[in-house]
């Protein structure tokens, strides 16, 4: 089980990261254009803060149980990942984009499973 959630809490964090990172350091223009449409329906601020979030979720997903430092704040993470793919579902389902929302289904699943792997632990 530790494995288990070792390899998923890595996959969500490196997805966590890189996403995260392109939206705090590229343009919108370029956001829109490398296909993530939704950008335009936010602000830049609240885009660069999404992306932000993201960049704390990769960190919090690995470090603090990596470190052996307040592990606590691996599910915590886990949890936040899994408010923030809720609202991405409720940006796509509002934009028409089905496909987008698998993808966040099946992160949020993830997420879900480290938050309980770590709680239950």
């Amino acid at each position: 089980m530790n494995i288990a959630l070792w390899i998923i809490a890595s996959l969500l964090a490196a997805a966590s990261l890189g996403g995260g990172l392109m939206l705090v350091t590229q343009s919108r223009e370029k956001l829109v254009a490398s296909g993530l449409g939704w950008v335009e329906d936010f602000s830049p601020g609240v885009v660069r803060a999404i992306g932000t979030l993201k960049v704390l979720a990769a960190v919090g997903l690995i470090l603090p149980a990596l470190l052996d430092i307040a592990p606590v704040l691996v599910p915590i993470a886990a949890i936040g990942w899994v408010l923030l793919m809720v609202g991405a579902m409720i940006t796509h389902l509002r934009r028409h984009e089905s496909q987008a929302i698998v993808v966040n289904l099946i992160l949020l699943a993830f997420a879900a499973f480290v938050a309980w792997g770590h709680f239950a632990a």
